[in-house]
């Protein structure tokens, strides 16, 4: 069996396990924290940062978590809404006048949130991606695929720089230097959009499932529409420091599972973790109030959208492209966070679903 690192509650003995099973099936490497009342059940890791297996995962080893990023960026957004600082039910141009451009002036601000705003397609190459400003100006000036509200599909790339617009128009600062003063740093969380150089030696570039490599490209699994979202953005373009540098709130995320399960624990514990409150019970529970439910335009498959997070059931999550998850049960008080850089092809890959099973079994034995 795989050498699994860390600490573990012994109830959930079977989740160390399961990350064992799936490095030992062969992947490079991984991380999982169980959060239960915003305190860690488990923190563990193993495997090696490299596709030759040399390196070992280390305590601090970070990975690019892709979509699993928007969760810090809806975050971000609702500390704002909570605050007051920006209404939900305002228009997006309220706060970004440029946006109103090509009858976008009704798009409000939980459209953005909730992937029904109608600008799910990156048209552009995935270095243009690392110009914010370009970014920005080029999806004001767009028109929606549709009525705004009426229909929903995964803004897979542009959510982020939407949302984080609207962010930095309220704030004067970037999604990453919100983030990072307002939440991260109270919290002493170890995530990151907008990597500093000095933390490239821990980072654990992604390694493309078995049979491919680095021009593996992103894309929707089924595309009814013919949009183009998550389409063009490769394995090498995420590798490169170029990527790490930027701040693409969508997908540039860099952290561990323990930071994931810290912050987002936020949620499931009413706001508050570790003493620091950064949101009101309200203001967590508005997360999960669903704003969709129907066929995704984009995804192809039934999806319930909250604010900015994927509903399912009494929890709410979303994953990144290559496996990473975060899941988060208020209920329970429980957050699951899987984070690895060993990409699987998505229909093959359950390993979120198994490691979050596995924390329910724990969770069972430490409510008796």
């Amino acid at each position: 069996m795989a050498d699994i690192q860390g600490t573990y509650d012994r109830l959930f003995l079977a989740v160390p396990n399961a990350l064992a099973d799936m490095l030992d099936a062969g992947d490079a490497g991984g991380s999982v924290a169980v959060f239960v009342d915003g305190e860690p059940v488990v923190d563990v890791w193993g495997g090696f940062t490299d596709a030759d297996r040399s390196a070992p995962w280390e305590r601090d080893t970070l990975v690019n978590v892709w979509s699993v990023t928007k969760t810090m960026t809806a975050l971000c957004a609702l500390v704002l809404i909570d605050r007051g600082a920006i209404d939900l039910d305002a228009p997006v141009a309220r706060y970004w006048p440029e946006f109103a451009a090509a009858g976008k002036d009704k798009v409000l601000v939980r459209h953005l949130l909730s992937h029904t705003a109608g600008l799910p397609d990156w048209d552009g190459t995935a270095d243009e991606l690392h110009d914010w400003p370009a970014t920005t100006a080029r999806l004001a000036a767009r028109a929606p695929r549709w009525e705004p509200g009426t229909a929903a599909g995964y803004h897979s790339l542009t959510q982020g720089f939407l949302v984080g617009e609207l962010v930095r128009r309220v704030t004067g600062r970037s999604v990453g230097e919100f983030l990072a003063a307002e939440v991260t740093g109270p919290l002493g969380a170890d995530f990151h959009v907008g990597l500093p150089p000095a933390d490239d030696h821990r980072v654990a570039p992604t390694i493309p499932p078995t049979g491919r490599d680095e021009d593996y490209a992103a894309s929707a699994p089924d595309n009814p529409t013919g949009s183009e979202a998550g389409n063009g953005v490769r394995v090498r373009d995420g590798n490169s420091p170029a990527w790490r540098r930027a701040q693409i709130p969508a997908a540039s995320g860099y952290g561990n599972a323990r930071s994931v399960a810290l912050v987002q624990s936020l949620l499931a514990c009413g706001g508050e973790v570790n003493g620091v409150r950064l949101l009101s019970r309200a203001g967590c529970d508005r997360a999960r109030e669903e704003q969709f439910d129907g066929d995704d335009r984009v995804l192809g498959m039934p999806m319930r959208w909250g604010l900015g997070y994927g509903l399912f059931g009494n929890t709410y999550g979303w994953g990144g492209w290559g496996g990473s998850l975060v899941m988060i049960d208020p209920d329970s008080r429980m957050v699951v966070a899987y984070v690895t850089h060993q990409m699987r092809e998505p229909a093959e890959d359950t390993r979120g679903l198994e490691i979050v099973t596995t924390a329910y079994e724990g969770l069972q034995g430490l409510r008796r």
